[in-house]
This record gives structure tokens, C-alpha cells and sequence, in this order.
């Protein structure tokens, strides 16, 4: 079953598996990613990290490859290959010429459906991934992000870190790793996309000729999301500066306030023109980091303001940043912030849209939240589409101090106030 829309191809196999595919005539590469819905939201406290552990263990070698040959056989035709792990997906993806698309495919296939997993491997990884896990706990700028989405998703599926515990990623072994792959990397699991010089039948017919045999298996159903309400967390560190975040959750992907509280998170606190850069940095001279975030999920966004700062100016900052949310009560927002947040906005995502691999993962992503392809242009008229007296009173409803909550890594034990 396939059709074609908005220059977007779309094909789901009979074993459940989607290709979709985005032809650009004008470029001579491909990037190519097989998508598996499935991360760390589908973890449990006892195997949290597996999704992540699993990711690296592609590379290992398979019965037909060496670690060595699966790189040098794309490598050595100029491409590439990479994966990543988030809480709510893990990808697989490639990048060439666009006459390699074959071979990438072959090899990100044989990754997929031949990985070994030898107790070497296994073990050697393990080493690996708590060396990460360790540079993450030395990286306070890191570290305080993992911290501040436990503590507001606290007992719920987006509570567990991407990278796991120390005492997980020892105890995992070739048994726990196929159980998780089969009851999530099935077919109906498996989004392949595809943009750039790309042939939407030949990418078809790959699927089909590596995948087609394969057990259809379970498709992941959308869980509901229960916030629980948070509390303020201070963690001690040897550290020099204070690091914080202030923030809580807010509307996700599948709520059309997301694109207004994008906007509203760069009129605050994204770029050197913003109302806190403006603030802490330019006038106060007290944090050489701060700005805002919006790390979108399906049905839930973080949104928080990060800085970091000496101890003596902390709750100075801290004071500072709470004034210029009081102010979304008093000072409209003008028209030549919102008209630069808009024009911030959509210029980032149209050169973004420059790169092909950013092409294939946002068709990817959308279609795995929403079931069908936006186009650039429907998001930018969404964008075009706000209002500003409508962005002001959600402003003032988001903006609130009293909702947020704080995750502070401190050098010492700190006696705080708003």
C-alpha cells in the first residue's frame, strides 16, 4: 500500500514496516534512517539504559562484518554512518552519494537483523558507556538537564536518563538485549526514511528484500502521560559554579500551543537580544550562560531556563530571572519581539531544511507522531498564523513563577530564596 503526498512518498509493506522517502532532484547524496519507536520510555528502572546500550551494540559486528568492515564499507565510499538513542526513538542512519544507497541500506540492514553480540563486545561496551556515563556526571552543564526531566516527569515513563545507571549497563547480557529487541524492534515498530537523490521503489524493494521474511511482531501504542507535582532539587557536586534550571512542564507535540510557546521561549530567552541574555549578561554582568529550552516529546514539552553562575551571585540571578517572568504580567510583548521571534523562528527552520539529513529525520518524526508528513510550509504558516494578543495571555499563563520548579547543582549546600 503506498501513496504520494506533498512531494513525499509513503509505502507500508505488508509485514507493517513504513518507507517513506522525500526526492530532491537537485542534490547528488542521500540520507537514509531506519527509525525503531522505541527509547527509553519503553525502559523499566531495572533495564534502564538498554535502548542506548543496544544502540551501540550495532556496531560491534555482525556474522558477516566485522566493527571495522561495517564503517570502512561505507566510509570508504565517502559516506557515513551514526545512531542516536532518544527518550522516545533510536535511529539507525547513513549519509553518501547517492549511487551508494544500496549498500548503506545492506549494511544498516545487516546491523539490524545479524548483530552478534559477543560477551567480549558486551562487556568491552559496557566500559565505554560508563565512561560516557562518568563524562556526563563531570559535565555539570550536562548532567543538570538529565536531573531537571527526572525530577518533573518523576514516576512516570519519561522519568529514566537516555544513558542508565552504572549498575544496569553492568548487568546487562546478550539474553536481556534480544528480549528488548524483540518486543521492540519490531517491523511494525520500523519507520525506514529517506531524502535526498533518492528512488521511493528501489527503497521499497530494499525493505522488502532484507525485512520481508521478517515476523511482523507489535506495533508501541501512545501511554498517557500522569505528571505528579515536583519539588525543588539541590544536588552537591566539587564544582565551581552554580548551575540551575528553572522550568516545568508544558504542551508537546500533539498540542498546536507548542509552536506559540516556541516562540514565546525565544522572546525570553533565546539569542542575544532576548529579555534574560539582555538582563543577566548586558546589564548585570553576572552569568556568561543563559537561555531557554524546549525539548519537545509527544504529549509533553520541558521548558526551562538555564544559567550557570559563581555562588555569590546566585540568588541574584535567580531573582533576576523570576522579575523578567513577573514582567510578562506588566510589559507586553512588543511587535518587534514577536516579529523577531517569528523571523528567528522560521530561519532556523528553513535552513535547517538546507541539509538533508534534517530533511529525512523531521519527515521521519512527523510521521511517527502525527501519521502523515507536514510540510515546511504548514509550519511555517502556523507560525505566520499567531497572534500576538493570544501569545501575550499565554505568556502570562505559562510564565507564572509559582509553577516552576528548580534543579540547582551547587558546590556546597545553598540557602536559596525567590
Amino acid at each position: 500500500m503506498g501513496f504520494s503526498l506533498n512531494g513525499f512518498r509513503i509505502t507500508k509493506l505488508s509485514n507493517g514496516i513504513h518507507v517513506l522517502s522525500e526526492n530532491i532532484s537537485y542534490v547528488k547524496s542521500f540520507s537514509l534512517g531506519f527509525w525503531f519507536d522505541t527509547g527509553s520510555k519503553n525502559e523499566s528502572v531495572k533495564n534502564n539504559g538498554i535502548s542506548h546500550f543496544i544502540e551501540h551494540m550495532l556496531f560491534k559486528g555482525t556474522s558477516r562484518r566485522s566493527a571495522a568492515k561495517l564503517s570502512d564499507e561505507i566510509e570508504s565510499l565517502g559516506g557515513y554512518l551514526n545512531a542516536f538513542t532518544s527518550k522516545e526513538h533510536t535511529c539507525y542512519y547513513g549519509r553518501g552519494l547517492s549511487q551508494y544507497i544500496g549498500k548503506t541500506f545492506e549494511v544498516i540492514s545487516d546491523m539490524v537483523l545479524n548483530s552478534q553480540f559477543k560477551a567480549k563486545d558486551i562487556r568491552n561496551e559496557q566500559g565505554v558507556i560508563i565512561d560516557e556515563l562518568y563524562d556526563i556526571n563531570d559535565s555539570p552543564e550536562e548532567l543538570i538537564f538529565d536531573k531537571f526531566e527526572s525530577n518533573i516527569y518523576s514516576g512516570n515513563f519519561l522519568q529514566h536518563p537516555i544513558i542508565g545507571t552504572e549498575e544496569n549497563i553492568n548487568s546487562f547480557d546478550k539474553s536481556m538485549i534480544l528480549e528488548y529487541i524483540e518486543k521492540n524492534y519490531t517491523n511494525k515498530n520500523l519507520y525506514i526514511a529517506a531524502s535526498g537523490l533518492v528512488n521511493h521503489d528501489q527503497i521499497v524493494n530494499l525493505a522488502d528484500k532484507y525485512f520481508g521474511r521478517r515476523k511482523t511482531g507489535e506495533s508501541h501504542k501512545t501511554k498517557s502521560l500522569r505528571l505528579r507535582k515536583s519539588n525543588d532539587l539541590v544536588v552537591n557536586k566539587e564544582v565551581q559554579q552554580i548551575h540551575a534550571i528553572i522550568g516545568k512542564p508544558v504542551d508537546g507535540y500533539n498540542s498546536k500551543k507548542r509552536v506559540a510557546i516556541n516562540i514565546l521561549s525565544h522572546i525570553l530567552g533565546e539569542g542575544s537580544s532576548s529579555r534574560l541574555f539582555q538582563t543577566l549578561r548586558e546589564k548585570n554582568g553576572i552569568t556568561y550562560q543563559i537561555n531557554t529550552f524546549l525539548n519537545s516529546f509527544y504529549n509533553v514539552s520541558s521548558f526551562g531556563i538555564y544559567f550557570s553562575t559563581n555562588p555569590r551571585n546566585f540568588n541574584k540571578a535567580m531573582n533576576l530571572v523570576y522579575a523578567e517572568l513577573e514582567k510578562f504580567k506588566k510589559r507586553p510583548i512588543s511587535k518587534k519581539e514577536f516579529s523577531r521571534a517569528r523571523a528567528y523562528v522560521k530561519g532556523n527552520i528553513i535552513l535547517g531544511m538546507e541539509n538533508t539529513t534534517n530533511r529525512m529525520m523531521r519527515m521521519a518524526q512527523s510521521f511517527i507522531y502525527f501519521n502523515r508528513i507536514k510540510t515546511l510550509e504548514e509550519t511555517v504558516a502556523e507560525i505566520d498564523k499567531l497572534d500576538q494578543a493570544e501569545l501575550e495571555q499565554l505568556a502570562v499563563e505559562i510564565f507564572n513563577p509559582d509553577s516552576f520548579v528548580r534543579t540547582i547543582i551547587s558546590p556546597e549546600d545553598l540557602q536559596t530564596h525567590r
